[in-house]
């Protein structure tokens, strides 16, 4: 950095310009290294994702005490030689359903030209019936002329043939044994590859954990390149035996349908489903087409369509999820983007590698730091935290969105949970953005609003959460992650008390009041507050501390047990002292509740207690609850009841909210 104080400036102002065309530079490198080296990157990408799925036949010969090379040869063979036999079927059947092609045009010429007559007025069915036909007439050799005439004459001309000079015999090799040596030579690379990585998977483990970092944390890259590698392995494994059991219905299927080469399908079937989303679209196709062309009528057709209509869904729907979840943890645009890349890069074997090339991918970011962006990026995991997701909401003036989420969150968790985990977090943001500076004060109305109408509406909710059992909508992926990095209710949020549960200085209407400091964040925060102990048993009326210091009071203060206090903004402790001894000093036995919501320090948090002489020092609308509950209590007894289906407002009956 330059010490001259201008050209110091300049240089942090253009400091994202040059690491945003590093960025780009370094990202165009990388797919051009991948476009410029897929003669060796494709062999040594499938031997590492063999390796993957090959690893836990590998461990289960090395228990039975077989030696680590015996056992990786033993394998490998196995493996190569099933593929060996897999492709030479594929020829086969390829090569019969190529000779028998011309018998079907016939049957196909007839179905074009009914067709051709049933859309006769729809341009786009009748451009695919065209294209149909002139693949037919493709397909169709053309029938000889008749010849008339003496040979020389004008109507019998003379053929005249013209040969190439002899070829030499490295062009003649190079015709006919180029196209066979190419994958030859490509499953040898394969092999070899595969061999050496199974052979040397702890020395090329410890180069990948030294390559991650893992000399200042050994262990815990250790347990990440691990969880990676296993988590990889079951994926691949899981998958490679859905698409072979898939390839096998759809095989055994065609067969029973009559459709010509149902072996080549099925293994047809069986590849392209690792293409996601098209990949079973365009298996069918081609099966499809065939049974159009074989039988006269339309019954083959219909069949072969069925077969794929249910076979695929029950794959998709049924089987992956109870394999290996309901995703391989890439997001849907990734997918699609990922398939486009790949297929670009290293054309059909790109394609079907570019799920499990992504997935890899994704893994990596999770597990190493230096690449969490790739997590990010590809990951179906959402970019951030349920409480970013909801401030930023607020944000953007679309509470809409946020109170669908919430209604989807309050299926399987208590609304108590739900404020304290996501909507009160949120609020924390928007208080740390309020002290930076960074909201003015027409925003800071704005995003307040927002946060109100998301309480107001989602304080309706029943307590007794609805069963979600034949819906056939779960949550979606922002709820299933919000869900999963909450956790369960606590016990308090199951307790609703009635009338007669509570002790007799809390039977008035409403024997709490709820106090808020200053701003929009601290209102919403109090009315979360509010709303929580009423449906809970305990109603309560709202004052800002603006309103008091104006001469407003409660309604009905001889009925006040409790006084709760919000505080999301940092305030001196002198004037939290004050305003307990006056709400003490105005309501004489009253308790006292100082709710600071963005404290989590103990040792903070007992000085705090200490200083203001509170009955209770909650940091969380959970510890307010458990606290207001036990406290109502004391003197009554405690008497909980199975809560009814739909609960009305201020009722109170104990139930799993």
């Amino acid at each position: 950095m330059s010490e001259d104080p201008v050209t110091a400036q300049r240089l942090r102002q253009g400091l994202p310009v040059f690491v945003a065309l590093a960025s780009i530079l370094l990202v165009v490198a990388t797919l051009a290294a991948l476009y410029l080296g897929r003669e060796i990157l494709v062999p040594v990408t499938l031997a590492i994702l063999l390796s993957f799925v090959l690893v836990p036949a590998v461990r289960v010969l090395r228990r039975l005490r077989v030696p680590r090379a015996p056992a990786v040869l033993l394998v490998v063979v196995i493996v190569f030689g099933a593929l060996f036999g897999i492709g030479s079927l594929i020829a086969s059947e390829a090569s019969q359903l190529a000779s028998d092609l011309p018998r079907y045009t016939q049957v196909m010429r007839t179905k074009i030209k009914d067709l051709r007559g049933a859309t006769a007025g729809t341009g786009t069915l009748s451009r695919i019936v065209d294209m149909v036909q002139d693949l037919s007439a493709t397909l169709q050799p053309p029938p000889a002329a008749e010849v008339r005439g003496e040979p020389g004459s004008r109507t019998h001309p003379l053929t005249v043939e013209l040969t190439p000079a002899r070829a030499s015999v490295v062009d003649t090799l190079q015709t006919f044994a180029g196209p066979i040596l190419h994958p030859l030579a490509t499953t040898g690379l394969i092999l070899i590859f595969t061999i050496f990585i199974l052979l040397q998977r702890e020395d090329l483990r410890n180069r990948a954990i030294r390559l991650a970092g893992g000399s200042g944390d050994l262990r815990r890259t250790t347990a990440a390149i691990d969880d990676a590698t296993s988590r990889l392995s079951r994926f691949f494994l899981a998958q490679l035996a859905l698409n072979i059991a898939f390839g096998l219905v759809i095989g055994f299927g065609l067969w029973m349908i009559g459709v010509p080469s149902p072996t080549l399908f099925g293994v047809l079937a069986a590849i392209l489903r690792f293409v996601p989303y098209i990949g079973a679209a365009i298996s069918a196709l081609l099966p499809l087409i065939l049974a159009a062309a074989v039988d006269p009528g339309w019954g083959m057709v219909i069949a072969t369509a069925v077969l794929f209509l249910v076979v695929e869904p029950i794959c998709g729907h049924v089987v992956e999820p109870l394999l290996y979840g309901h995703s391989t943890g890439l997001s849907p645009v990734a997918v699609i983007l990922a398939a486009t890349i790949w297929t670009f890069l290293w054309g059909p074997i790109g394609l079907v590698l570019a799920t499990p090339l992504t997935v890899c991918l994704v893994v990596l970011g999770r597990h190493v730091e230096r690449l969490w962006y790739l997590d990010v990026l590809l990951g179906d995991q959402p970019a951030l935290s349920p409480p970013e997701i909801f401030y930023q909401r607020m944000l953007a003036g679309d509470p809409v969105e946020a109170i669908d989420q919430g209604w989807q969150f309050l299926k399987e968790r208590a609304l108590v949970t739900y404020y304290d985990e996501v909507a009160l977090a949120g609020l924390l943001l928007a208080q740390e953005d309020l002290s930076r500076g960074t909201l003015d004060r027409e925003r800071q109305a704005e995003v307040g609003a927002a946060i109100r109408t998301v309480v107001d509406r989602l304080g309706t909710a029943p307590m007794t959460r609805r069963s979600r059992r034949g819906s056939g909508r779960g949550p979606d992926t922002e709820t299933a992650a919000a869900l999963a990095a909450i956790g369960p209710d606590r016990q308090v949020a199951g307790i609703v008390l009635e009338r007669e549960d509570l002790a007799p200085n809390w039977r008035s209407e409403t024997p709490v009041l709820c106090v808020s400091s200053r701003g929009p964040f601290d209102e919403a925060a109090t009315l979360m507050l509010s709303q929580i102990l009423a449906r809970h048993g305990l109603a309560s009326q709202i004052l800002s501390m603006a309103a008091i210091r104006a001469g407003e009071r409660p309604d009905n203060p001889e009925g006040l047990a409790l006084i709760c206090f919000s505080y999301l903004e940092p305030v001196s402790l002198s004037q939290i002292r004050f305003t307990v001894r006056q709400a003490r000093a105005a309501v004489p036995g009253v308790r006292i509740l100082v709710g600071f919501w963005r404290e989590r320090d103990p040792a903070t948090l007992e000085r705090l207690r200490r200083a203001t002489s509170a009955d209770f020092l909650v940091t969380s609308l959970n510890e307010a609850l458990s606290a207001v509950l036990g406290a109502c209590q004391e003197s009554a007894p405690t008497r909980l009841v199975p809560a009814p289906v739909t609960a009305r407002s201020g009722s109170a009956q104990p139930a799993v909210a």
